[in-house]
């Protein structure tokens, strides 16, 4: 049996977890590595790092850089990874083995590549500077946290592909009932791992809710310690000692099983917010032999992904063969149980990367992701120098690679300029009558007086503010609402709120070309106040700042079923 390291006491939280880590580090496996029982469903020791030093699981080092061209079998590319299904691919384009077989996807591209376990997380710094590998795992919200520590080094790197978008397997969750909006957290306590992408998904969630700053600072967050890692969330959350808990799977299925909870929010919903990439030394990228490598590199991942959908279950032993952890979690909870994970997040092949990197002609959600989390983790404290100058997201990934694939390869490029799921009225209608809002978005939207007339002013506020918030809820229906103050006339009001909420779904349907489908007009008037008028200072206002915070546009997020 495999000697369990212990983690590197000196890692910052930041840099601990990420949600392509998630199944390195909990499900009670540090018990079973060390020849111990252990429960699954109870168990709240965490897996931090293990190296396997015998049998099938030998573990993969690479100090020396090699003498032949980049990707020789004399020297390999190196590629750091951690244990997670969301990496099925690559190794199933290496013949389900960490250093490449013969016959396998990488073989037949005419590259050598060897990947490397590494639970521990290494700073990318540590990795690049002592050329251990040439490319390692991050989620985009984690480079964007490290690439400018990255740079305070004197080193720097690219993103070359993405790998793999969570959809469900990052949530917030609730034991309490009561609890079914991101606005029902208010006064609650939360359990979560500080500066992980769960933590930057309830930031966004929270910032991004109704509440007024007074109810904003009233959810407690509760930061378990980086060491136990989800499993010491879960833990958390069925003890008791919290009312809601941030996490991903699979504890984030356990937990909902064991603690009897429900999703209050995730990324089944938030399909545009967390994504897995490849990051690769800028070094390497400087020179021939090293980009025609990385072309390889990510042309044998796009083909291990269409492998690997088409025969799961050899996706599934691809991981068992090669990852220890694996080979212990099938014993434990079944091959099935791996398979399932599947289902929680999205392989991402050549059409996926060009709708996301927005070379499909929509968005380029890598781009707003990375740069909307920089903004969340410098205002929480997360970067190691906050003076780091702000990086460009352009300047955060290498588009070449993917964009030379797209070129010989119109078909991806149509399927990935196709709507990625149908939204009907039927559809629409039945998650706002028969679900509620997960979250709720106040902006303001100024009109003149008595005009439901859309300025320049309010289509930019729309722009820069409901739009990306519309973007990042990739597969969410919304309820847009006109909202008024107590003054005036409650008919005229009524009228009123309705016409301005159908002219910004109008706006958005016209403008922004999303389906109509998606969207329910509704004119509130002064009936839904987020504030009180009659007692403004109990949200510490003044009742002109209360009636300007009922006096707003809301979009409400709606689940599709």
């Amino acid at each position: 049996m495999a000697r369990l390291t212990p983690l590197a006491k000196g890692l910052i939280t930041v840099i601990i977890l990420g949600a392509a880590a998630s199944a390195a580090w909990h499900l009670g496996l540090a018990d079973k590595l060390k020849g111990k029982s252990s429960s699954l469903g109870t168990n709240t020791t965490s897996a931090s790092t293990y190296a396997a030093s015998d049998g099938d699981h030998p573990a993969s080092t690479a100090s020396d850089t090699g003498t032949g061209p980049l990707g020789s079998p004399s020297h390999p590319l190196k590629v750091s990874i951690v244990s997670f299904h969301g990496y099925a691919p690559a190794l199933v384009a290496n013949g389900d083995n960490l250093d490449t077989q013969s016959g396998s996807i990488y073989d037949k591209l005419g590259l050598n590549v060897k990947f490397m376990i590494q639970d521990d997380i290494p700073t990318l710094s540590t990795i690049f500077e002592a050329k251990t590998a040439e490319c390692a795992w991050r989620t985009s919200d984690f480079w964007a946290q490290e690439q400018p520590n990255l740079r305070n080094s004197g080193l720097d790197g690219r993103a070359v592909m993405i790998v793999d978008n969570t959809q469900g397997a990052d949530a917030i969750i609730a034991r309490d009932p009561n609890i079914r909006s991101v606005e029902d957290l208010a006064g609650k306590k939360i359990a979560l791992l500080q500066y992980t992408p769960s933590h930057g998904m309830v930031i966004d969630a929270i910032d991004n809710s109704s509440m007024t700053a007074r109810k904003k600072a009233s959810v407690q967050y509760v930061f378990v310690n980086a060491e136990e890692g989800t499993a010491g969330v879960r833990s958390t959350l069925e003890s008791g000692n919290v009312d809601a808990a941030a996490l991903w799977d699979p504890d984030l299925s356990l937990a909902i099983h064991n603690a009897n909870a429900h999703v209050v929010y995730s990324t089944k919903t938030a399909s545009n917010l967390i994504f897995d990439v490849m990051v690769c030394d800028s070094r390497v990228l400087a020179t021939d032999d090293g980009r025609a490598a990385i072309q390889k590199f990510v042309q044998g991942w796009m083909d291990g992904v269409k492998a690997a959908r088409q025969d799961p279950d050899n996706a599934v032993e691809a991981l068992v063969k090669t990852e220890q952890y694996f080979e212990l979690l099938a014993q434990k909870q079944g091959r099935a149980f791996i398979k399932g994970l599947f289902s929680s997040l999205v392989w991402t092949g050549l059409e996926d990367n060009a709708r996301i990197l927005g070379m499909a002609g929509d968005t380029n959600h890598y781009e707003r992701v990375y740069q909307r989390f920089d903004g969340i983790y410098r205002a929480a404290g997360a970067l190691a120098n906050p003076k780091s100058p702000v990086i460009a997201p352009q300047d955060s990934f290498d588009y070449s690679f993917i964009r030379k694939m797209l070129d010989a390869d119109k078909a991806a490029e149509t399927a990935a300029a196709a709507p990625q799921q149908t939204f009907t009225v039927a559809a629409q209608q039945a998650a706002i009558q028969e679900e509620s809002a997960t979250v709720t978005k106040p902006v303001t939207v100024n009109f003149s007086s008595g005009s439901a007339e859309l300025s320049k002013r309010s289509q930019k506020t729309i722009d820069d503010t409901m739009v990306p918030f519309i973007q990042n809820n990739g597969s969410a229906y919304f309820e847009v609402s006109g909202n008024t103050d107590s003054t005036g006339n409650h008919g005229a009001n009524m009228a009123l709120s309705q016409a301005r909420a159908k002219a910004v779904v109008d706006y958005l349907v016209e403008q922004w070309e999303f389906p109509r489908e998606r969207f329910k007009a509704v004119g509130n008037g002064p009936d839904h106040p987020i504030c009180n008028e009659a007692s403004p200072g109990g949200e510490g206002m003044t009742l002109d700042d209360c009636r300007a915070a009922n006096r707003t546009t809301r979009v409400a997020v709606f689940s599709a079923r």
